[in-house]
């Protein structure tokens, strides 16, 4: 969980720019976009403060079904089962909770910018927000959305030498603060990469998912994502 509890080490965690998933790649990240560092640090400390904040509300048990209830806003973009049929839309079943609920937090502080997600999440309290991510982390996770060929060879390869590993998991299907990349629609992966590459949008780990990007071609890009999106 995330919005559930509060002690030392979840302040010293949430405090630290949010460090989740952060590599010993990332002081080369950082050399090679230090002003792009600099201009965002006071983002990632109000965010970082943010996220400390609600650490600290009282421990409430997420309850599944009041997330459901809450989540009928949610299917006509998101599926009514949390698998999105609608271009450039997430699916958000079997993601991990933890993810989720950050993700609702950038929304909803402005950290992560969309004026449609900015306007939803600007209503949820924080119990909403960790029924919302106990509920959809609950859902069985999407079927792979492509089919294998000569692309997704190509994406493979890519996965193992940008360690995708290290933060998604063996199989990709995320971990803590770090997306599930298994079956997710290859539109919005791509779509992920083009934003973080271009330092639109700002992962959990800081500079971990720009360094990933660095370098990608478009081309990278669509295998990476078609590669993840056939696998269950």
């Amino acid at each position: 969980m995330v919005i559930n509890h509060c002690d030392r080490s979840a302040l010293s965690e949430r405090s630290s720019l949010i460090r989740f998933g952060s590599k010993p790649e990332t002081l080369a990240w950082t050399r090679r976009f230090g002003t792009y560092m600099k201009k965002s640090s006071a983002l990632w400390l109000a965010v970082a403060s943010l996220a400390a904040v609600l650490a600290c509300a009282p421990a409430r048990a997420a309850e599944i079904s009041a997330g459901k209830a809450l989540a009928e806003a949610c299917a006509a973009c998101h599926g009514a089962d949390g698998v999105s049929q609608v271009p450039l839309t997430p699916s958000l079943a079997g993601q991990p909770d933890e993810y989720l609920q950050w993700q609702l937090v950038y929304f909803r502080s402005g950290a992560r910018k969309s004026e449609v997600m900015a306007s939803i999440a600007g209503a949820l309290s924080n119990e909403d927000i960790r029924n919302l991510g106990a509920y959809y982390a609950s859902l069985p996770p999407p079927q792979p959305s492509a089919m294998p060929d000569a692309v997704t060879q190509i994406g493979e390869k890519l996965a193992v030498t940008r360690r995708c590993k290290s933060c998604h998991g063996d199989d990709y299907n995320g971990f803590r603060a770090a997306a599930r990349l298994s079956g997710q629609r290859e539109d919005v992966l791509v779509q992920a990469l083009r934003e973080f590459q271009s330092g639109k949008r700002v992962g959990s780990g800081v500079a971990s998912m720009t360094e990933v990007a660095y370098g990608l071609t478009d081309t990278d890009m669509v295998a990476l994502s078609r590669y993840m999106a056939t696998l269950p």
